[in-house]
């Protein structure tokens, strides 16, 4: 076992978390399909994390680009409740109250990125192995990455403030919130819509809102409790679950 392995399992057992399955990769493909491989073992409780990843990927099988320096892990997810979408807010809520990154003014941009007034810092993909257990990846740009690798505005922890935290702290910290993401979600996400709201970004701003039959342009309002986005149109107020919800920087 290597030094920081071996300092990753320390920390998590002092934080009361015992995965069967730990590990610490210099390179992999994806950090998804090492625990998805893991599981089909019947392995219940896995974190797997890489240094890099070759073929990393985000929503809608988007290449997520993932140099060497920054955080991509994964892990297995056992629910009590049958998934839905409200799995990656509250996971999304979960990330932005972790020690290491509560001071931060940090965002959530519906449905599953981590964003700030700069930009976006990280990402969630949630992959579902039966309806009641998934695997949650997480990427977090601890440094920024080069702007010609990606093709949306994006920023990196560092900038918006993040000093003097380790690499196994963070590793840590993200694992217990996404199990206590999955308490919440088994719970029924009480206050979904109050506790998402806070965070929203682009919240009371024109946006647009790609959806199975287009695209329209509105006010964005928010959250429901049941996880819908609610946007205000000439037509009146629609609610989609979804989508792929973008600010409009040129509102008529």
């Amino acid at each position: 076992m290597d030094l920081e392995t071996r300092q990753l399992q320390q920390r998590l057992q002092q934080l009361g978390q015992h995965p069967e399955v730990l590990l610490v990769k210099p390179i992999t493909q994806s950090t998804n399909d090492d625990v998805r491989e893991i599981a089909q073992k019947g392995i219940q409780s896995i974190l797997v994390c890489s240094h890099q990843q070759t073929a990393g990927r985000g929503q809608r099988q988007r290449q997520w680009v993932s140099p060497v320096g920054n955080i991509y892990l994964s892990t297995l997810l056992n629910l009590n409740t049958a998934l839905d979408g409200r799995l990656a807010l509250e996971i999304a809520l979960n990330i932005l109250q972790m020690p290491s990154l509560r001071d931060l003014d940090l965002q959530i941009k519906w449905p599953n990125d981590l964003y700030s007034l700069q930009g976006k810092w990280g990402g969630i993909l949630i992959e579902p192995i039966s309806p009641q257990q998934v695997v949650v990846g997480v990427g977090l740009n601890i440094d920024p990455v080069a702007s010609e690798q990606i093709d949306q505005t994006a920023t990196a922890l560092t900038t918006l403030g993040l000093t003097n935290t380790s690499r196994v702290d963070l590793i840590s910290e993200l694992y217990v919130a996404i199990q206590q993401a999955g308490q919440w979600f088994d719970h029924r996400c009480q206050n979904l819509a109050a506790r998402f709201n806070h965070h929203a970004a682009f919240k009371q701003q024109h946006v647009l809102f790609e959806h199975v039959n287009g695209v329209i342009n509105g006010i964005f309002l928010g959250i429901e409790n049941d996880g819908a986005v609610s946007i205000q149109t000439e037509q009146g107020i629609q609610y989609f679950y979804q989508g792929r919800l973008r600010l409009n920087e040129t509102p008529a």
